[in-house]
């Protein structure tokens, strides 16, 4: 039985939190999209992918991962994002979607909500 994209979405987050690229470049299509909901602005394939979460894992506090929802072939993933004196602060959202194993796009809502909204859960 093949793992289920929420599944494939913790397992990710694992690896990045453990700064493991090689297991995250494993799940991530060689076109991935990352962006905040313009295409061409973000992230255009897994190179770049990686150098952004390398930067990202260097120069901000861990984020926590508080929640992963599927909806068919798309990962709702909620983050909470530590504040500089370190308690807990907003919640931001990933909206992660999967094509046969692989994370072909990511779409950041700072909006927990309207992620929720786009994958209609």
């Amino acid at each position: 039985m093949s793992e289920s994209n929420v599944e494939l979405a913790r397992r990710g987050f694992d690896a990045i939190s453990r700064g493991d690229l090689d297991a995250i470049g494993e799940l991530l299509d060689p076109d991935v999209k990352w962006h905040g909901g313009d295409p061409a602005a973000g992230c255009q394939n897994r190179v770049e992918a990686l150098g952004f979460i390398r930067q990202a894992a260097r120069r901000e506090p861990a984020v926590e991962m508080v929640d992963a929802i599927g909806a068919g072939d798309k990962v709702v993933v909620i983050l909470r994002r530590p504040a500089d004196d370190g308690d807990s602060t907003e919640l931001v959202a990933n909206l992660t979607t999967f094509r046969d194993g692989k994370v072909v796009e990511m779409v950041h809502y700072p909006n927990p909500d309207d992620a929720r909204a786009a994958a209609g859960v």
